[in-house]
């Protein structure tokens, strides 16, 4: 198994990602209902990292038609194709790696992440939690939709087989498409620690898994 370059590996499943996404990952065409249930009525100003296509917008706009979104994701072929589906709404689209763009202080009310999380490790993702919990207001909400692994045994399985074939193709550093899912537990604790003061699972279906964070 070769890896793959993680903007290269999206841009060229751009024309399957939805129909995947919506009917072969157990639990997503759920958790995309779910999610948009989650973001508050008084959200103005949504941060969605890594949107994708912005299969997760689309549940969000029918309950919030106005609410101004920032959407960052590092695949231009996935960017070009939300935008093409939202032309009428307010949208900023960034190609970015969103672990070192600034997403300012206290701007936003709501950040939501569907399935994108999981290729990282504890560290990365801490230090992007806690960019996202000062990018939110007083009040803001974190919503995360992803995947994630039953038990610690799992988790250690995908992390040490991730370095083993990094390893294998003198991969030194940049990212790569490989499958990392974390506990519910190390996710909660992650996100504590990044300063969310009440981490909550609200739901579960097979290894797709909805948690909310208050600031």
């Amino acid at each position: 198994m070769d890896l793959e370059k993680m903007d290269e590996f999206f841009n060229k499943r751009v024309n399957m990602y939805d129909d995947h996404m919506l009917n072969e990952v157990e639990g997503c065409r759920e958790g995309y209902k779910r999610m948009a249930e989650q973001i508050p009525d008084s959200t103005k100003k949504l941060l969605d990292l890594g949107c994708g296509t912005g299969l997760e917008l689309d549940k969000i706009f029918r309950r919030l038609p106005d609410v101004e979104v920032t959407g960052i994701d590092l695949s231009k072929g996935m960017l070009d194709r939300l935008r093409e589906k939202y032309n009428d709404k307010k949208i900023k689209l960034i190609r970015s790696d969103y672990f070192d763009y600034n997403f300012g202080i206290g701007i936003f009310d709501t950040a939501i992440s569907f399935q994108t999380l999981h290729h990282f490790s504890h560290e990365e993702k801490t230090i992007l939690y806690t960019k996202i919990y000062k990018s939110l207001n007083s009040r803001g909400l974190y919503i995360e939709c992803d995947y994630m692994a039953n038990t610690q045994e799992e988790e250690d399985f995908y992390f040490a087989e991730n370095k083993r074939l990094r390893s294998e193709m003198g991969i030194k550093g940049g990212f790569y498409h490989y499958d990392t899912p974390c506990t519910i537990d190390n996710q909660i604790k992650m996100l504590n620690t990044a300063g969310f003061k009440r981490v909550e699972k609200l739901w579960q279906q097979a290894a797709t898994v909805l948690l909310v964070a208050q600031k």
